[in-house]
């Protein structure tokens, strides 16, 4: 017998809370880091998130007048990357479950110029409010670790797709290269929330950042996860040892 729906849990990093409490922390968390959150990616990646979001968007295979959607799209590196695919004949939709993520990604897009062909909704990657078939490409980037049900975030997202339309999922990983793993947890751990610290002004969200990376399911975890939601042809790239991969599948 299944345990009644307000006694379900699950984790918010390292801390085990409520099923229905989790989205409202997460949502916290982003009210909090939403302003600096550029600035905090390039310094705790060095920069490297840039060439990971330009190695998805290398494999989007958008073509002009297609459209696309960007769950979880926070300040809109993949959508704006994916605007200047699909041109403005085509249409990317920038979504997001915090409003101040949004909205800070809304107004650096609008900053670069991309005045038409990109639209911003306010929705939750578990139950996205488009219909069927809307979308040639789908992507989400850093942003399914802190979704509470990632199950039915995968089954949204293939439903939204096209046949023939593909997902890519860009998020933190389990490190494969040999000796990285020691290394990863001493910066995650010790420097990462010294970093959210004295740039964010915000230790504790930087540290539930690190946690939520160590919760998330490893790359094979995940594969079988977009298998079982309808997806097919899935597979995975490794990227900076593991640290990072960007999965893929298609709806056929």
């Amino acid at each position: 017998m299944s345990a009644p729906q307000d006694s379900k849990t699950t984790h918010f990093g390292f801390e085990e809370v409520r099923w229905e409490d989790k989205a409202r922390r997460v949502r916290g968390v982003f009210d909090s880091v939403a302003p600096r959150y550029d600035l905090m990616n390039d310094l705790m990646s060095g920069g490297m998130h840039r060439l990971w979001k330009q190695f998805t968007l290398s494999q989007t295979h958008l073509r002009p007048g297609q459209r696309a959607l960007d769950v979880a799209g926070g300040t809109g590196d993949l959508a704006r990357g994916m605007a200047a695919q699909v041109g403005e004949q085509g249409l990317v939709v920038l979504s997001d479950i915090n409003g101040a993520m949004l909205a800070h990604g809304r107004n650096r897009l609008i900053d670069a110029g991309l005045l038409r062909g990109v639209s911003y909704v306010q929705a939750n990657a578990e139950r996205l409010p488009f219909p069927d078939s809307s979308f040639d490409c789908v992507t989400i980037g850093f942003g399914l670790r802190n979704v509470t049900d990632k199950a039915a975030a995968l089954a949204s997202m293939r439903r939204v797709l096209r046949p023939g339309g593909q997902l890519l999922v860009l998020e933190f990983s389990q490190p494969v290269a040999p000796g990285l793993k020691p290394l990863y947890d001493t910066y995650s751990f010790r420097v990462l929330p010294v970093l959210g610290k004295v740039v964010a002004q915000d230790e504790d969200s930087y540290r539930y950042l690190a946690e939520s990376i160590r919760k998330h399911p490893d790359q094979e975890t995940l594969l079988g996860m977009m298998r079982d939601a309808g997806l097919e042809d899935c597979r995975y790239h490794n990227l900076a040892g593991g640290i990072v991969a960007l999965h893929r599948g298609y709806r056929y």
